[in-house]
């Protein structure tokens, strides 16, 4: 039984459907900033990527703590993901709910990560960094010189 779980969670996951689809689980693991590992009903582990954020990464000025940040958010808590495709890591692609609280845009509203303008499409979370970089909330309150966007970091900025 436990295997046709994982062969329907794989096929569920190789689908691309064009509407959005809902997994749910416990958080089991917080491996950064914006990728969390949930554990379905069905005892299947499902890695999931924050869609429309991008947190520092483990070794960027902030990444330790961004991690944190989303670890107290999720760890051990249920919750809801709305999702619609996969990325080439094979991890599902999604908006992440405890309760009624958008994890992905509270992560940005804390300080905790960038709005990825590049796979914007939820206006409400590039106006959360735009408040957030105003209190000078989270990484924000680096030194200027420590503020790099991840996007760049990952690409060398960080020589």
């Amino acid at each position: 039984m436990r295997i046709l779980g994982i062969l329907f969670v794989l096929v569920l996951l190789a689908t691309t459907p064009v509407l959005a689809a809902t997994l749910s689980g416990k958080v089991v693991s917080v491996a950064d900033g914006d990728t969390i590992t949930i554990l379905t009903s069905d005892k299947v582990q499902v890695k999931i990527r924050l869609v429309e954020i991008d947190a520092p990464e483990k070794d960027q000025p902030y990444g330790q703590n961004s991690k944190k940040a989303l670890s107290d958010l999720v760890f051990g808590k249920d919750v809801t993901v709305e999702w619609g495709k996969t990325d080439r890591y094979k991890r599902t692609l999604g908006r992440v709910f405890v309760g009624d609280t958008d994890v992905n845009l509270q992560q940005v509203r804390q300080g905790a990560a960038w709005a990825y303008t590049q796979y914007l499409t939820d206006e409400r979370i590039k106006q959360a960094e735009t408040e957030a970089r105003n209190a000078k909330a989270g990484l924000w309150a680096l030194q200027a010189d420590q503020i790099m966007p991840p996007w760049e970091w990952r690409h060398g900025g960080n020589k």
